[in-house]
């Protein structure tokens, strides 16, 4: 019995535990980087249809301005996806998740929102709240990148 609380304490020791702890941690992270890719894939698939689309039904070749925008937007899905898959291979080769990869992710996102913003939907409260955000995003960003050059010197 003596014997079976030893082995119990050493499989159960915090050691262990982070070993298993950082293992599922990694299965997760190389999951949702394959999901990602897939959904990068279907966006690429979505974005050409949207274009072979919008080129057919324009016969003298010019995007109407909606259009473009939804042009816009999906371009920069695509560059979100992409973002999202870096913080995922940055978080698999070095097991941090790198705050300015987020930042600028984040940064990104909200901008292709303010690009496809349609002011008959929203109003100009929603606007402002869009400029809050990217003001306290560029401004996180900045703080981290003069904390991260400061590091390095």
């Amino acid at each position: 019995m003596k014997r079976f609380f030893k082995t119990l304490r050493r499989i159960t020791s915090d050691e262990n535990f982070l070993h298993f702890n950082h293992l599922v941690e990694n299965i997760v992270a190389k999951v949702l980087s394959l999901a990602l890719q897939g959904v990068i894939l279907v966006v690429i698939v979505d974005l050409i249809i949207f274009l072979i689309g919008d080129v057919a039904n324009d016969p003298v070749g010019y995007f109407n301005t909606k259009s473009v925008i939804e042009l816009f937007g999906l371009f920069l899905n695509v560059l979100i996806a992409l973002e999202l898959l870096e913080n995922l291979t940055g978080y698999l080769k070095k097991h941090v998740v790198q705050v300015e990869l987020v930042v600028v992710t984040a940064l990104i996102a909200v901008a292709r929102k303010i690009i496809i913003f349609d002011l008959s939907k929203y109003d100009s409260n929603d606007l402002l709240g869009l400029g809050v955000a990217i003001l306290s995003l560029s401004a996180g960003y900045w703080l981290i990148k003069n904390i991260n050059s400061k590091n390095e010197s």
